[in-house]
């Protein structure tokens, strides 16, 4: 019976089963890929970066894994190096510094800045840029979120776009302590109607709406926290498939599923801490795209169709193929499992 679970066990994630008909539906709906965070050590895969942070150091990491994590290991990518010594140079480099964001931050204080121009993509296409906003209270009871300050910035964290923008319903609570706003700011703001017109004509940067597409097109990808979120008070649409948002982006979830805080995101994957005090939208922005970048430049194995729900992988696990997986062996399933999620790192293959 060991030997038999053992033919049965799972070659992504190492569960173990009685029957290959259980392995078979259990790869049916667990989407193991390359895409999958992954042990530098015993090649298991995780569903999320949280999944493999405590697989490696958690509560109750697997031994042999965390003895060797913890001399060799990044804390911050989850890297496995070859040697202490590349490790240390390593961290020091996958650790960024927020002298830059804390000083940009505040020159972004200073004034509105707007170098929101069509058709400036750059030569290798489209690029992307990251979006944050800092809403005051609206209501009778100040619950109500409303945008007051926008701030966009482009792929090297330069200012493209920040300004106090002018809510279209009285402000009744200003939340002073985190953001910093005060009425004389807002009295002549840009208008939302102004600022939704600039941001949403920049992204879509000459397309129709209707004719975005995610490949091959001149419409810029759009980074940032929380982004449904934000752009709903906008009041601005844009298409899903051009959205990169850290909040919704498997690999950066709790292992319940749920939505990090991108404070926590910051400090576990970039290794400082940001929204200490009044906060700054382009401290935001710059978290999100360096996040995004830092997902973007994985380097995975390139398969020709990496989504489950392209049509050349949608029979791959069809229960009339039943019988044929059942002869598969587990390396073989999952040679054939694709993922469920688009993966940043496919924006790195233009």
């Amino acid at each position: 019976m060991a030997a038999e679970t053992q033919r049965n066990k799972c070659a992504a994630c190492f569960k173990q089963f009685n029957k290959l008909e259980h392995l078979v539906d259990h790869m049916r709906i667990s989407y193991h890929s390359v895409h999958e965070p992954m042990c530098g050590i015993c090649k298991k895969h995780c569903r999320s970066f949280e999944s493999l942070r405590e697989h490696l150091i958690g509560p109750l990491p697997k031994p042999e894994c965390k003895d060797i994590f913890t001399i060799r290991g990044c804390k911050f990518c989850l890297a496995i190096l070859d040697s202490p010594n590349a490790r240390w140079f390593h961290q020091d480099r996958c650790q960024f510094s927020n002298v830059k964001t804390g000083l940009l931050g505040r020159l972004a204080n200073l004034g509105i800045r707007d170098n929101l121009n069509i058709g400036n993509g750059g030569a290798r296409g489209p690029l992307a840029v990251a979006l944050a906003c800092k809403m005051v209270g609206g209501g009778s009871d100040g619950s109500l979120d409303l945008c007051a300050r926008v701030c966009i910035i482009d792929e090297n964290e330069n200012i493209m776009f920040h300004t106090y923008v002018k809510p279209t319903i009285p402000v009744t609570n200003y939340r002073y302590e985190t953001t910093g706003i005060r009425p004389e700011y807002l009295r002549d703001a840009m208008p939302q109607k102004l600022v939704q017109k600039k941001i949403q004509d920049f992204l879509c940067n000459g397309e129709p709406m209707w004719k975005i597409r995610p490949r091959g097109g001149k419409a810029r990808t759009l980074v940032g926290h929380g982004l449904d979120h934000d752009l709903d008070r906008l009041q601005i649409e844009y298409p899903a498939g051009m959205i990169r948002d850290t909040a919704k982006y498997p690999p950066l979830m709790k292992t319940s599923k749920l939505s990090n805080s991108l404070k926590y995101l910051t400090q576990a994957y970039l290794g400082y801490d940001i929204q200490n005090g009044i906060q700054d939208p382009y401290e935001d922005c710059v978290a999100t795209m360096r996040l995004y970048m830092r997902m973007r430049s994985q380097m995975h194995h390139i398969e020709n169709y990496p989504l489950a729900s392209d049509p050349q992988n949608r029979n791959n696990f069809a229960s009339w193929r039943q019988s044929e997986l059942e002869r598969m062996t587990p390396g073989q399933m999952l040679e054939i499992s694709r993922s469920d999620y688009y993966c940043w790192c496919l924006d790195s293959r233009g």
